[in-house]
């Protein structure tokens, strides 16, 4: 009988789901931030847990998000009650640094990760003892912690969020950044722009899931660069804005005015595509000599945030100025005076 059931049942094909009232009682609702498509709780999980004999040690993260027109990079761990905040850095203060403007892209990605990662080690004083990669060379390199004494590099793993981690994504410059700003991030090269696979490298599919055959997995495990390589060249000219200077070139030679339109705000700054690299270059001398937050308007020793807003009534504010008890009786009056007016 129970094979003529199931004959029956693969024979219609398709079967309807009845959620009855057992399943409704066991039914629980998914996080908050889950259901709103902002976390991803298993990545989560994984970069916060710490282990068991580490008691209380938080385990830090760098957190690297992209709005349209900002970068973030935050040095961050949990707590129950929720993520503290180290340091933080953004891409639009990198006008204080000389990098007026492309503040969105693959370089200054990169100059926001080294500015959240020489800011992050002043706060430590760290500084002096790891300061990275002072020039940008391309060269992928880590440090060895075994062979260091005294204290040891401040370490972080990348939190890259609900990005989709393709290789040459800017997450990944902003990572490179922090690490060449003196930070310990454990990483591979196989992400950054200008990796190249191995041409004896060949995938095989089967049921869904891209697996290597077994000898070159082997050769993988043996020799690091079977899998690939990375072009230092070509990565250097990316963290430089060596992609963003070949595009002016090409486009101001076919079409000036879609020239004149996309890079409006490099043309009024006077930024031509050869100036981009040098200028990169003093943007990264900038952070490393003071890499310190800079308000906009400094506060005063002795002033309130009251006397801020008197001498600056347009400043932003998140509630309505309390009036006097002057102010309070004259809006009375003067709405009396109007029903007094609308009655003749």
């Amino acid at each position: 009988l129970h094979r003529r059931v199931l004959r029956s049942r693969a024979a219609m094909g398709f079967v309807k789901v009845v959620k009855n009232k057992s399943y409704f009682k066991r039914f629980q609702v998914k996080f908050r931030r889950r259901r709103e498509g902002k976390t991803d709780y298993k990545a989560r999980r994984h970069l916060t847990i710490q282990a068991k004999n580490k008691y209380n040690t938080p385990k830090y993260r760098l957190v690297v998000r992209f709005t349209n027109k900002d970068v973030i990079a935050q040095i961050t761990y949990a707590l129950l009650k929720g993520d503290k905040v180290m340091t933080a850095a953004y891409s639009h203060e990198l006008p204080q640094f000389g990098l007026k403007t492309g503040l969105t892209n693959y370089a200054a990605a990169y100059c926001t990760g080294l500015l959240v990662a020489r800011r992050h080690l002043k706060t430590l004083g760290l500084d002096d003892q790891f300061k990275g990669k002072e020039e940008v060379t391309g060269e992928d390199w880590s440090y060895d912690r075994e062979t260091i004494e005294g204290r040891k590099p401040f370490r972080c793993n990348l939190d890259v969020g609900l990005v989709r981690t393709s290789t040459g994504h800017r997450v990944f410059s902003a990572m490179k950044g922090a690490h060449d700003g003196g930070l310990d991030i454990p990483h591979s090269a196989s992400r950054f722009a200008g990796w190249e696979k191995a041409e004896e490298v060949k995938e095989v599919v089967g049921k869904g899931k891209k697996k290597a055959p077994p000898k070159q997995e082997e050769a993988k495990k043996k020799d690091p660069d079977a899998k690939g390589k990375l072009n230092q060249d070509t990565f250097r000219k990316y963290l430089l804005g060596g992609h963003v200077a070949d595009y002016m070139k090409s486009l101001k030679e076919s079409d000036s005015e879609a020239y004149n339109r996309q890079f409006s705000k490099y043309v009024a700054e006077g930024i031509n595509a050869g100036d981009l690299e040098a200028l990169y270059k003093k943007v990264h001398e900038a952070i490393r000599a003071d890499p310190s937050f800079k308000p906009k308007h400094p506060k005063k020793e002795g002033e309130t945030t009251q006397d801020r807003k008197k001498k600056d009534p347009a400043a932003k504010r998140w509630r309505k100025q309390k009036k006097s008890l002057a102010e309070r009786r004259g809006r009375v009056a003067q709405i009396k005076a109007q029903q007094k007016a609308s009655k003749k």
